[in-house]
C-alpha cells in the first residue's frame, strides 16, 4: 500500500512538473514573439497596403527614407523621415516602442519636451491591428540576422521589470 502511494505521489509530481514546463515554454514563446507578426502572410499583405497608403510618401516606397542624410535636420529644422530598411535605425527599437511612436508620435512616446516632428500621430487614423500590420511588414523586409537580433531585444525587453 505504501509503495503504491509513493508511485502515485511520484507520478503526480512528474505530471505537475510537465504541466509547469509546458506553461513556461508557452509563455516564453509569447514573450519571444513580441507584437509584430512578420511571418503572417495575411498581416503582411494588409501592412504592405497600409504602408503604401500612409508611410511610403515620407519613408519611401522601398523603405529607403526621405533623404540620404536622414540623421541631420532638413532646411525646416525637422529631422527627415528615416529609412525603415536595414540601413536605418527602426530595428534598434522594440516592437512596443515602435508601436507607441507610430500610434502616439515620437514626442509623446519618448516624452520629449521642446521637440517638433513631422511624423503624424496615427491614433484615430489606424487601428492598433493596422499599426501592427504596417510594422510587421517593415520587419519582414529586414535581413534574417537583423530580425533575429530584434527578436532577442524584444525578449530581453519583455523580461525586464515594468
Amino acid at each position: 500500500m505504501r509503495k503504491k502511494s509513493l508511485y502515485v505521489a511520484a507520478f503526480a509530481t512528474i505530471a505537475g512538473l510537465v504541466v509547469v514546463a509546458i506553461v513556461v515554454m508557452v509563455q516564453q514563446d509569447e514573450v519571444r514573439a513580441g507584437l509584430l507578426r512578420p511571418e503572417d502572410q495575411r498581416v503582411l499583405a494588409l501592412g504592405k497596403t497600409l504602408y503604401a497608403a500612409n508611410c511610403a510618401s515620407c519613408h519611401g516606397v522601398k523603405l529607403e527614407g526621405q533623404v540620404e542624410d536622414w540623421r541631420s535636420p532638413g532646411p525646416d529644422g525637422l529631422m527627415p523621415a528615416p529609412p525603415h530598411d536595414e540601413t536605418g535605425h527602426t530595428w534598434h527599437h522594440t516592437d512596443q516602442i515602435l508601436f507607441e511612436i507610430t500610434k502616439y508620435g515620437i514626442v509623446a512616446a519618448a516624452n520629449l519636451k521642446n521637440y517638433t516632428s513631422a511624423m503624424p500621430v496615427y491614433e484615430g487614423v489606424l487601428t492598433d491591428a493596422e499599426i501592427i500590420a504596417v510594422l510587421s511588414y517593415i520587419k519582414s523586409t529586414w535581413p534574417d540576422e537583423i530580425r533575429s537580433g530584434h527578436d532577442e531585444m524584444n525578449t530581453r525587453y519583455a523580461l525586464e521589470p515594468k
